[in-house]
């Protein structure tokens, strides 16, 4: 009755992509993995994504791809958007906004998965609150299947937890994104929701949140812009994987992955 969901922090270039793609087929090979969803809203050259960067993590086995608040930074991933059910923006933007923020999709078991993105507001850009869509939109998931993820991409880890603490005992896991650091704080909730505040990046470790330390150094110290190009150095895949009961929802393990890969 156990069922693994990889849960895959913020995708930061060519170095993250090759990062995750490694650390999903390794997974799904070896068995340990029934399902994965990734954030890639920085894949495609640090900004945005693409339909070959896009298909890129769909072909290596990537089942739900979240994009957060760059979601149509790149022009050429709007399409996507418009076309494909598996690739979400948050859910509390506007609803004239391309594409949307929840879908249900069926796992190569014939499980039947729910993911919803949200967008914090702590620090973030304007957007509605993501509780009250995250209430709005739960019951009709919880409808459809008792499994349900939610990616919570957003900057203040208070509002993170609170998400988690929010949808305790509703959703089978709650990670969140976007800050690109892993915490130590991964759990099962009292109500049986596993747990992350962030999962971390899949991207170059040998950098400042993937970005060329040299170029964000230059800005810090001198006040002067720079071109923040994405680093090369010590690419690793990181992410939680929620063990979670078919039938129930309810999550009955939570573990952080750290997995380094070859440049």
């Amino acid at each position: 009755m156990d069922f693994r969901i990889l849960c895959l922090g913020d995708i930061v270039g060519r170095p993250g992509r090759h990062a995750a793609t490694a650390c999903v087929g390794k997974m799904i090979d070896a068995g340990q993995v029934d399902f994965v969803v990734a954030n890639a809203e920085n894949a495609a050259g640090g900004s945005g994504i693409t339909p070959d960067t896009f298909t890129e993590l769909t072909d290596a086995g990537v089942d739900v791809v979240t994009c957060g608040d760059h979601s149509f930074r790149n022009p050429k991933g709007h399409s996507l958007f418009q076309h494909e059910r598996n690739i979400l923006r948050p859910a509390n933007w506007p609803d004239a906004a391309d594409g949307r923020g929840d879908c249900v999709v069926t796992a190569r078991d014939g499980t039947k998965v729910g993911v919803l993105h949200l967008l914090g507001r702590v620090f973030m850009g304007p957007a509605d609150s993501p509780f009250t869509a995250a209430d709005r939109l739960m019951p009709e998931l919880l409808e459809q299947t008792p499994v349900v993820i939610v990616d919570m991409h957003c900057e203040a880890t208070s509002e993170k937890h609170g998400m988690g603490r929010h949808l305790d005992g509703r959703a089978s896991g709650v990670f969140g994104t976007h800050t690109h650091v892993p915490t130590a704080d991964v759990c099962v909730l009292p109500g049986g929701t596993g747990y992350i505040t962030d999962t971390g990046m899949c991207g170059p470790y040998d950098s400042i949140l993937g970005r060329r330390t040299d170029r964000v150094l230059k800005n810090f110290v001198t006040g002067m812009p720079a071109r923040f190009d994405v680093a090369n150095g010590d690419p690793r895949a990181c992410g939680v994987l929620f063990t979670v009961n078919r039938e129930t929802g309810r999550a009955t393990a939570a573990e952080r992955i750290e997995q380094a890969v070859r440049a």
